[in-house]
């Protein structure tokens, strides 16, 4: 699914794509965009045949970006969106996305959610593992270590996969 998504978001940035700029543009924008995250933008990058580490960088640094603000600020936001009728909905998808995977995070704290983040499967990632840290009120300054640690166990991983390191070796 996140293959399929990815190339349809690099087709609707086709016109960003024409320059080298445009390109690590359009991968830096897919790895801010939960969901997606890291692991789509590296395959964007292996669509758009960017250099492997390059590539790398630059979703690291888009998928990181807003685990800051995940972590420190989505509590106080959601406190306030739960007073507007539409929003409150929106924070209650969220929470119940949020506590239906928590418990793969609860029992090990930080090196669940380094795990959580970092092993790239459908529901995991960046957003969601912060999103679960921060309800939990687990500590933020290990909580945005094990999430740094983790996007870069989940580049690793999609780096093998995105760009054949695998068929290279063997």
């Amino acid at each position: 699914m996140t293959q399929k998504l990815a190339s349809f978001l690099v087709g609707l940035f086709g016109g960003l794509s024409g320059s080298l700029f445009g390109k690590y543009l359009v991968v830096f924008i897919l790895s801010m965009i939960p969901i997606l995250e890291l692991r789509g933008g590296l395959i964007a990058a292996s669509l758009l045949d960017l250099p492997m580490w390059q590539s790398f960088l630059i979703c690291f640094i888009g998928n990181i970006i807003p685990i800051p603000f995940i972590l420190w600020l989505i509590n106080p936001i959601f406190r306030k969106m739960r007073n507007w009728k539409y929003l409150g909905k929106v924070v209650k998808w969220c929470e119940n996305k949020a506590n239906s995977k928590k418990e793969q995070i609860e029992n090990l704290k930080y090196l669940g959610l380094f795990l959580f983040v970092g092993i790239p499967l459908p529901g995991t990632g960046a957003w969601t593992g912060c999103l679960i840290a921060a309800l939990l009120n687990m500590d933020k300054k290990k909580s945005l270590i094990a999430a740094f640690l983790g996007v870069i166990l989940a580049g690793i991983i999609m780096l093998i996969f995105s760009y054949g390191v695998l068929g290279r070796i063997f």
